[in-house]
């Protein structure tokens, strides 16, 4: 998931995600965009938080030195919202887990 980038946005990751996951309404969504799950993981993963507030913005850049939850949103070309989260476990920072979702399904 380590892809080059255009943008001028590092395209290294800033945190482990664990295993990742995906809710089958996720999954519809994306497959109605004809979008892959990579590219949503990719972003969240190197730090790009997507339509977060700035609040939310600045809690996951404090989560990266934490280790508590991140949380990405992203909206798909169909428009249909996605959230990116990286669950924290326990008090070191541990992310067993990374789960793509709709935002009703929290």
């Amino acid at each position: 998931m380590n892809h080059a980038e255009t943008n001028g946005k590092s395209s290294q990751r800033k945190f482990a995600m664990g295993r990742v996951l995906a809710t089958p309404c996720a999954l519809e969504a994306l497959e109605k965009s004809g979008e892959s799950a990579s590219a949503f993981l990719s972003r969240h993963a190197r730090g790009d938080w997507g339509d977060v507030c700035p609040d939310d913005k600045r809690l996951n850049d404090e989560a990266l030195i934490d280790g508590n939850r991140l949380l990405s949103a992203y909206k798909t070309s169909k428009g249909e919202r996605l959230w990116v989260i990286t669950e924290a476990e326990g008090e070191r920072g541990y992310r067993a887990a990374t789960t793509i979702l709709l935002p009703d399904e929290y």
